[in-house]
């Protein structure tokens, strides 16, 4: 896929991967839809000005499947097409599994996988339709090892591989691809909101010792849109955290 012109909607790019995924688009020549539960601040904004393209907005909450289909439908109006669906939006809330409410599991798996969900069915639509489309979702390197504290991210992480696996065989069909991307530790605010003493206890684990840039993500992004034989797969970008 040669990605000048190519409408691009990213979830959760207001800050952190899902942003630098989308700059990495907008470095390519796409046209680059961003999303947020609340309005994107200027100067995210102003962070495209350079590119090919003014960056457009959808507004919405991905755990509402309302949400989801005005999403997509929106873009579809206004841009006429949606050739790259990158699914990042996600929450954490953190807790033993003991002391986890169904609330609190819920809650996650609501944003992370039916949230997924919830904007991939209304996409593959309307891919479905075009006979073309890639579908990148953002999963986690928890859903391959589990981590202690986040049962309810890792099973919806987990889900969201099974997904992409799915949803490859299907999208097959029609000539559209779906992968996955499995970071491990990421350099964002998520990261850097933790101790010192638990962000020491994570590198010592990594054999790269150290945690990945945003943009080392969204390379990752761009390889798997690009290229047109890749789908089912899941890409882990961890620093050999979990071989």
């Amino acid at each position: 896929m040669n990605l000048t012109d190519k409408v691009v909607f990213v979830t959760g790019s207001s800050r952190g991967i899902g942003k630098a995924i989308a700059l990495a688009f907008a470095a390519k020549g796409a046209q680059v839809v961003l999303n947020s539960r609340h309005d994107i601040a200027p100067e995210t904004l102003a962070e495209f000005a350079d590119f090919n393209h003014e960056v457009g907005t959808a507004i919405g909450d991905i755990s509402d499947p309302k949400d989801g289909q005005t999403l997509v439908k929106a873009i579809k109006a206004q841009y006429g097409s949606l050739d790259v669906l990158v699914n990042n939006a996600g929450i954490t809330d953190d807790q033993l599994l003991l002391r986890m409410g169904a609330d609190d599991f819920m809650k996650v798996i609501q944003t992370n996988l039916l949230g997924t969900f919830n904007v991939l069915q209304p996409a593959l639509k309307l891919m479905y339709k075009q006979k073309s489309g890639s579908i990148i979702n953002i999963s986690s390197v928890v859903a391959l090892t589990g981590n202690i504290g986040q049962a309810n991210y890792s099973a919806a992480k987990a889900g969201i591989l099974g997904l992409t696996k799915t949803t490859a065989l299907e999208g097959a069909l029609r000539g559209i691809r779906c992968n996955a991307i499995a970071p491990g530790m990421v350099n964002t605010a998520m990261t850097t909101e933790l101790s010192d003493k638990v962000q020491a206890e994570l590198l010592a684990r990594i054999p790269l010792k150290r945690a990945a840039e945003p943009e080392e993500i969204a390379h990752t992004a761009i390889f798997l849109a690009e290229n047109d034989y890749i789908t089912g797969q899941t890409i882990s970008v961890n620093g050999g955290m979990y071989m």
